[in-house]
């Protein structure tokens, strides 16, 4: 396999560069990013701009298998908790079959689309009765092999459930799949350890909520974890409605951001998911507490979940990075889009996402997703450098949208532009071709075993 590619124009962490010569050893890691370099003979040359590959890093992959099917009214003000319970009626339903088939597609398309890791938050675990499966890692397996097959980049985050609300209020029925005990959640994620390394995989934590675990469940999970692996990521959603933030204020007194500051070691191995109801003060003791911004625009547009203040988290040093979350969306670029779009509607101004260092929106959006995307990965996939997994995206710079165009207004193109998913020419995952041509080997076959099995969960 040739271990090098020459690009014209590639993206690097300081920005656009020319005629640089990439290449990476066998495990998949550049061993050299030299600018102003000559190809060497037979070093294959990129259709277009090189850039780096997106992590995707907020997934619940069997969401694929209802996305636009919740677009109709069952309440009388719909919202994310209508939504909710329309997904619990989908969960219910679903089998190992039906999970490993959702995600090999769902996994291609992101690759398709120009995402070369994911970060699954997984929290069904149990079969539909809410009973362990015999092998309690039933579901969690059926997504790292789905991974494996699709060849993106993966980290593993079980997810602890526990409560169904604030003041530990019992589990509903509709949450049976997801509860676990502590004990038993710490039992998981040695089990899984072995299977997640054995491929290439992280893995890491998901208490799933400050509503779904209450403190002590908390504090104690995050104690077993430390002893397993104190580097994991943890994730956690948090502040995504503002039913939440209310429900949080009359069980605490608090907000939920400042709760969890002031009860956890939030630091920069937390991705705090959506973060979209803040205050001044959670705004900037959460950004100073290192903790990635875990954004998923589309979805939250979907759901109906308000803005992100994106430019007072930045003005923080605040780190962010995106994720497809329900998969209404599955596209890299098209988060970037929504993204910037909303804080264009919210602030009535253009160009919201550019920055002194970089003007063009794209280049700035795509370098710090790219960043906080692998932070919260826990993995090297930061970018085009030496010591990073080399994943990588590389656009058709004949595709009418981006021909003639300088390498900056190329991406701006792709992004603002495009179809997004259309120009990609390839993506390489580890040095690995995952995309070529733009189409994923399995793309036919796995796109058929989906159709399948959504249509099987909605006959059922």
């Amino acid at each position: 396999m040739n271990r090098t590619l020459f690009a014209a124009d590639a993206l690097l962490p300081a920005g656009w560069a020319k005629d640089v010569l990439l290449a990476w050893d066998d495990a998949g890691r550049f061993t050299r990013v030299a600018p102003g370099a000559s190809p060497p003979a037979g070093t294959p040359v990129a259709a277009g701009p090189v850039l780096p590959g997106m992590p995707n890093l907020h997934s619940h992959a069997f969401q694929r298998g209802f996305a636009g099917l919740t677009e109709h009214r069952s309440a009388e003000q719909d919202s994310f908790w209508s939504w909710r319970t329309l997904m619990y009626r989908f969960a219910a339903r679903l089998g190992p079959e039906q999970m490993e088939a959702i995600a090999t597609w769902l996994y291609a398309e992101m690759l398709e689309a120009g995402y070369t890791s994911v970060c699954e938050f997984q929290y069904v675990h149990h079969g539909a009765d809410g009973r362990a499966y015999a092998d309690d890692a039933t579901l969690s397996c059926a997504l790292l092999r789905a991974a494996q097959a699709a060849g993106i980049g993966f980290t593993l985050l079980p997810v602890l459930y526990q409560t169904s609300g604030f003041g530990s209020r019992p589990p509903t029925d509709g949450q049976r799949r997801f509860v676990r005990a502590t004990d038993s959640m710490l039992r998981l994620l040695e089990a899984l350890g072995p299977a997640c390394a054995g491929q290439g995989a992280r893995l890491g934590l998901a208490p799933h909520s400050l509503r779904a675990v209450p403190p002590d469940g908390l504090q104690a999970v995050l104690a077993g974890l430390d002893a397993l692996d104190p580097a994991a990521p943890i994730h956690i959603h948090i502040a995504e409605q503002t039913q939440e933030v209310d429900d949080c204020i009359a069980w605490s007194g608090q907000r939920p951001v400042a709760w969890l500051l002031d009860h956890a070691p939030v630091d920069a191995r937390w991705c705090l998911v959506h973060a979209t109801h803040m205050d001044d003060a959670e705004y900037a003791a959460a950004a100073h507490s290192g903790a990635v911004a875990g954004l998923c625009p589309t979805t939250e547009a979907n759901l109906g979940d308000g803005i992100f203040d994106l430019p007072r988290w930045r003005d923080h040093g605040g780190a962010w990075g995106v994720g497809s979350d329900s998969h209404a969306c599955v596209n890299a670029a098209e988060e970037l889009l929504m993204l910037e779009y909303s804080q264009r509607l919210g602030r009535r101004q253009r160009n919201v996402g550019a920055s002194a260092a970089q003007p063009h929106v794209a280049t700035a959006l795509t370098l710090q997703a790219v960043q906080g995307g692998a932070q919260a990965a826990g993995r090297a996939i930061g970018g085009l450098a030496v010591g990073q997994q080399a994943d990588l995206v590389v656009l058709d710079a004949a595709r009418p949208a981006l021909q003639g165009l300088p390498a900056p207004d190329m991406l701006s193109a792709h992004v603002f532009a495009s179809h997004r998913s259309s120009a990609i020419d390839s993506v390489r995952v580890a040095g690995r071709v995952r995309v070529s041509g733009g189409r994923h080997p399995l793309h036919h076959g796995a796109a058929a075993a989906f159709v399948a099995a959504r249509t099987q969960l909605l006959q059922d």
